[in-house]
């Protein structure tokens, strides 16, 4: 008998069909995006100072700077008094115009001496960098350091987690999973 011979199917698929795509990303598990002590940054969750923040709550970030040392203030303001009162005593008994000129000059610098100490207190103790959010319907301080750098760290942390959120718990797009290569 005649052997009736089937038409064979090709076994293998095109080329474009084989780079296979998962219908759904996998999500990872919470990924540290910054640890130092005190403070932590995960996929998940903002800690700091043992207050603990879901990711998914925070809106509304925004940074700003603190109020001025409250030290350089005061010996600002007494400096400035003290200036004041000085000039007004001098005025009032009329030995102004008996001073030397020297004393004119001494006067004159006395007077940036309180431009000298803001300036000074302002470098040596500078407003804290502050970040602050809206969590479940209130603003609140959420970090605050006098370090730029470690501030820099925890803010870009925590937009890179908020970014990771709105892919859906992916800590990478999902094109990084599975790179496209070119048909050869």
């Amino acid at each position: 008998m005649e052997a009736r011979m089937e038409p064979t199917r090709p076994t293998s698929r095109p080329p474009d069909a084989q780079f296979d795509v998962p219908a759904i990303a996998v999500p990872r598990t919470s990924l540290d995006l910054y640890h130092q002590p005190g403070v932590r940054v995960t996929s998940e969750s903002f800690l700091v100072g043992g207050r603990r923040f879901p990711i998914a709550e925070l809106t509304h970030l925004q940074t700003a700077r603190g109020p001025h040392d409250r030290l350089t203030l005061r010996a600002v303001l007494t400096t400035v008094a003290v200036l004041v009162g000085i000039g007004v005593a001098l005025g009032y008994t009329g030995d102004l115009y008996q001073l030397p000129p020297a004393a004119y000059a001494g006067l004159g610098l006395a007077a940036f001496l309180p431009v000298g100490l803001a300036a000074a207190g302002h470098r040596w103790r500078p407003p804290a960098y502050e970040l602050w959010g809206r969590y479940r319907g209130s603003v609140v301080l959420l970090f605050s350091s006098d370090q730029e750098r470690e501030f820099g760290q925890v803010t870009r942390a925590l937009i890179r987690a908020r970014e990771t959120a709105r892919l859906g718990g992916l800590a990478y797009p999902p094109a990084s999973e599975s790179p496209y290569e070119p048909m050869g």
